[in-house]
């Protein structure tokens, strides 16, 4: 079993025609991801590399009822539209690719989809990947494989060096998660990690962090309130930002000496998450807790 993303979903991609939206859905099928419709209003009744356009999420809802995800490549001024359209139609997991979106924009829908009982991942994302069953997002495939590693992350980028560092030390993923590099996100690091508790394939998890927000130590104070039963390591990217320099992820934004690389790493420390110094070391911290399980 794996989280989020598996062999049995099913994707409309909304913005197909777009040069974004166009290039993903081709990385997609090519990697084996059940792609079945895509949206462009306007441009229905065309085909995009084989895959069916409708003018309305409805419209191919209706033609394709299988379908239970949604990944979003729409211009950040439409996006908005584009999710409560999905989330209307019932669609349960809905991915967003779309940077820029306006923060209040993105907690209404946000709260609206909780509402409605769907999943949002992002906005401004790079997906949700299950190696070898299912890629719903723009990472580059070949860098994961199949394993029992859970990876929740904030920054695209690190994701994809983080997996590749795994791959070569023979730790496989089981599910790897960009939550987003926004200051609102659908989902949070502690949610993810609760999916991942009761997943029997994912054996331990791999946090990846940033400057700024307060996710990171809120999932330390879940931990060190919670306990976690299965081994986790930490990466923080930015420690070596100037003071009040901000990264390029709308979310990086430090705020009276919360959310900095140093408060996040002692809270994860406090919490016993042992935090890699860089990447390439976190495979070592991995098997070292693992052979101890």
């Amino acid at each position: 079993m794996v989280i989020l993303v598996n062999e049995n979903t099913r994707v409309l991609v909304q913005g197909i025609t777009g040069r974004e939206g166009s290039f993903h859905t081709k990385m997609m099928l090519e990697y084996g991801t059940k792609v079945v419709a895509g949206v462009t209003p306007g441009k229905g009744g065309m085909k995009v590399h084989s895959v069916p356009v409708y003018d309305s999420v409805e419209e191919a809802v209706n033609k394709h009822p299988e379908i239970n995800t949604s990944i979003v490549f729409v211009p950040a001024a439409y996006a908005s539209d584009a999710v409560y359209e999905a989330i209307d139609a019932g669609i349960k997991l809905i991915v967003i690719i779309t940077e820029h979106i306006p923060v209040h924009d993105t907690i209404k829908f946000v709260n609206y989809a909780k509402m409605k009982g769907t999943i949002i991942v992002g906005p401004n994302t790079p997906g949700v990947i299950s190696p070898n069953k299912s890629k719903v997002g723009i990472m580059p495939g070949h860098v994961f494989t199949r394993g029992p590693i859970g990876v929740i992350s904030r920054s695209g980028t690190l994701t994809y060096e983080v997996a590749y560092a795994l791959t070569r030390a023979g730790l496989g993923q089981s599910t790897c998660i960009g939550i987003g590099g926004d200051p609102v996100t659908g989902l949070n690091f502690i949610e993810v990690a609760e999916m991942f508790r009761e997943d029997d394939e994912t054996k331990a998890l791999v946090l990846i962090g940033e400057i700024g927000g307060n996710l990171e130590e809120a999932f330390a104070d879940y931990v060190s309130r919670k306990g976690y039963e299965k081994p986790i390591v930490a990466f923080i990217a930015g420690r070596t930002a100037p003071p009040g320099k901000r990264m390029g992820h709308a979310g990086a934004i430090i705020s009276m000496g919360a959310g900095s690389a140093q408060s996040k790493i002692e809270a994860l420390t406090s919490a016993g998450i042992p935090v890699a110094e860089k990447p390439s070391d976190i495979p070592k911290l991995l098997l070292k807790l693992m052979e101890k399980e």
